[in-house]
This record gives structure tokens, sequence and C-alpha cells, in this order.
């Protein structure tokens, strides 16, 4: 059976849609034909523009067209003052925040692609003068556009496929799943985010990780070592499986490509204590450690492990490759 798909932009730089043309290596399209998925519409995948595409989405209201998942990337603008007239939808009278609630009712699943519009992301940062949200979330807090108690018509609140930006099979395998009607309540986390990934730490599968079991710390980019310590990663805290996946074509996530991670799975990466390239301590200690760990037991471990830490991690942590290869049984 045909499972329709609808996706719109609300409040998004389209940065999702760039990450679900690249699932797989082949684009989102031909990673889901096998589980028979139709996309009803696109705005930058379909032909139908102007008042084609509205009657595509008025059919739906209208209940002469199912929609089997509802995806709506970036933040909902609700500004000014409640009216959604900071995004109106082209060719109709009414706002992007109005066209999402009225489909919404209409959707058998809906889905949050993307932090922005799973949790508010980026459009919520400073003084969030467009007043934007979540589909289901306003930051941390339930409720956003939709409200605490909403359920789509299979009995399932938002699905948030979180990420700036996410992961692209973390949006295939959410839509296939549910084509599938493999995933289900159960199958998501405290926040509505899918388990496949959810269930992972950034931390696992880093490249840097022997870096970081000894505490050898990079101290600017293009250094190998572990950039928890001073560089502002929160791989430890994040959830999501970025670093056992390809990217690409290529093995990891932002670590591996130099950068820390800034846990953008989570509500509230907007707006950091800090600089996003800056770990914030207190005094000299990083404040964000891993959150199932007790304090004193990491800072012990943090302190044996620097007091062990072999001289070739060492040097090889503060240099842009490795200096000092590890030694060969039977080497002098």
């Amino acid at each position: 059976m045909t499972f329709n798909i609808l996706w719109l932009q609300a409040g998004s730089c389209g940065g999702c849609t760039m990450a679900a043309l690249t699932a797989q290596d082949r684009g989102m399209l031909a990673a889901l034909k096998p589980f028979d998925v139709n996309v009803l519409w696109h705005p930058a995948l379909s032909l139908e523009s102007g008042q084609e595409a509205v009657a595509i989405l008025q059919n739906v209201l209208d209940g002469k067209v199912v929609v089997d998942a509802l995806c709506v990337e970036g933040s909902v603008l609700r500004g000014p003052h409640g009216s959604g007239k900071f995004q109106m939808m082209p060719g109709t009278e009414r706002s992007m925040a109005a066209w999402i609630k009225d489909l919404a009712q209409q959707a058998r699943y809906v889905i949050a692609v993307g932090t922005c519009s799973a949790f508010g992301g980026l459009p919520m940062a400073g003084g969030n003068p467009t007043d934007a949200c979540g589909l289901q979330y306003e930051g941390d807090a339930a409720g956003g556009l939709l409200g605490r108690e909403f359920v789509s018509k299979e009995g399932m609140p938002v699905i948030n496929v979180a990420g700036c930006a996410p992961h692209p099979d973390w949006i295939t395998e959410t839509l296939s799943l549910l084509a599938a009607g493999r995933l289900t309540r159960e199958r998501l986390d405290v926040r509505a985010r899918p388990r496949f990934f959810a269930d992972h730490l950034a931390h696992h599968g880093c490249s840097r990780n022997e870096y970081y079991e000894f505490k050898a710390s990079a101290s600017q980019f293009s250094q190998l070592g572990c950039m928890m310590e001073n560089m502002g990663c929160k791989a430890t805290q994040a959830v999501g499986d970025c670093n056992l996946r390809s990217w690409n074509g290529a093995k990891g996530g932002c670590p591996d490509a130099g950068f820390p991670c800034i846990a953008c799975t989570s509500p509230g990466f907007e707006t950091p204590k800090g600089s996003f390239q800056e770990t914030s301590k207190r005094a000299g200690i990083p404040v964000g450690l891993p959150v199932d760990m007790p304090k004193a037991w990491f800072m012990a471990l943090a302190a044996l492990s620097k007091s062990a830490t072999p001289k070739r991690v060492l040097n090889n942590a503060a240099s842009d490759h490795v200096v000092v290869p590890p030694a060969r049984e039977n080497e002098s």
C-alpha cells in the first residue's frame, strides 16, 4: 500500500532537505522507493507550484487525499502577536502555522524534521523576535504549536527527528519504519526521538576516543586531541549515533571533520552557556560532564587517566598529524 508523505518548510534554512537529498548516497526518494513511499508534495522536489501546490494541500484538508506522514522542516513562526504573519503560505491568505495546525489533524503521523521543527532551534535564539517554536515543544517545555496533548490519527505524538541537520538516514529510516508499521510509541525516547538513534551518544564511535580516555586534549583547531576539555565538545552528553554512520560517503560526524559536537539533537542547543567552541568551566572543571556518571567519579578517573597518559598520545593530541606512532611488539 502506498505511503503518502507531505513535506512543508516552515522557518527553515533548508538544511534538512539538503541532508535528505544525500540519504544513502542516492537521495531520499531512491532510498524510500522500496517502501512504496509517495511524495504528495515537497517544496524543493515537486513540480507543482503556486495554486497547483495549494490544491494538493486543500485536497488533504478536505479528506480527498490521505496523508500518512506530514513532515515539517523548520520552526513555526507564531509572531507577530500570535498571528503567524511572519510566514504566510505563498498563494494563500493563511499563515504557515495555520496550515500546519490544520494539516496535522489529518495526518496519520506528524514528523518534525530537524531540531528547529522539534524544539524551536536556532530561530528561538536570542530574544526570539518571531515567537518561534517547535511543533510540540518550545525548547525543553512540552507545548509548542500543537500542544502537549496532541496525538496524530494513529495516536502518536509528534515524532522528533532532531538534529541540525539530522543525519539523512534518520529521516529515511523513520519514514520507512512508519511505512512498514514498525515504529511505535515505545520506540521513542522521552522527547519523542526515535530510539534507533536516540539510544546512542554522539561520543560512541568518535575517532578521538583514545584521547578522551587519557584526557589528552586539543587546545586549538586541527589538533587531534579530545575536544571536550577546552573546545566545547558535548558528544558525551548529546544523543545520536552520528559517529557510527557515514556522512556523504565518508566516516563519522562533526569531530571527524575537526569540529566539536554542539549537541544539536538537544533542545536549547542554540543558546549554550558560552561560546560554541569553548568549554564552559567552573573552578577549572568543565560544566558539561557525562550525565550518567557521578561528578566525583569522573574527576577521579580523569586525574588517574592524565597521570597515565602515554607520551605518544600526549604528543599526538597537540599535533595535526600522528607524530609518534604506536610501539610495535618486538621493537625496541
